[in-house]
């Protein structure tokens, strides 16, 4: 599946849901479906700045492929995590890099974040697109 697809795929997931309370609950149900990020990647080198929480993100190339793997020690921020790795990971470094994430403003995301949240999402996904260059250079 595309960026695109994928995206429009969570935002149709979102609205089967009413309520915040119901998509803060499926945000939270991702997160512990996130596999743990081995010990050995929870390095300051791996970690995201500008998260009020702890947020750590590895990267490595398959084929000609990024994939993302993170964790957090915030259950909601991990389910951010997850969410972005759903969509980001897999991908041709030029894909991610040039990618427009609409998928969290169509669901509401960005209104029912906290600043602090709010923030960390970005710096989440500005590193996640940052990759993406970096990593351009190594397949190209």
């Amino acid at each position: 599946m595309s960026i695109q697809e994928i995206q429009d795929e969570i935002i149709e997931d979102f609205s089967l849901f009413d309520t915040w309370e119901d998509k803060y609950s499926y945000i939270i149900e991702m997160g512990k479906k996130l596999a743990p990020l081995s010990e050995e990647y929870k390095t300051t080198d791996n970690k995201i700045k500008g998260c009020q929480s702890n947020v750590w993100l590895h990267t490595r190339m398959e084929a000609d492929k990024l994939v993302f793997d993170g964790d957090s020690d915030s259950i909601i921020v991990k389910g951010l995590v997850s969410l972005l790795i759903r969509v980001l990971s897999g991908h041709k470094p030029e894909s991610i890099a040039t990618s427009e994430l609409y998928f969290i403003d169509k669901i509401g995301m960005k209104q029912h974040l906290s600043m602090t949240r709010a923030n960390g999402l970005a710096a989440m996904i500005k590193q996640m697109k940052l990759y993406g260059v970096a990593y351009q250079s190594k397949v190209g």
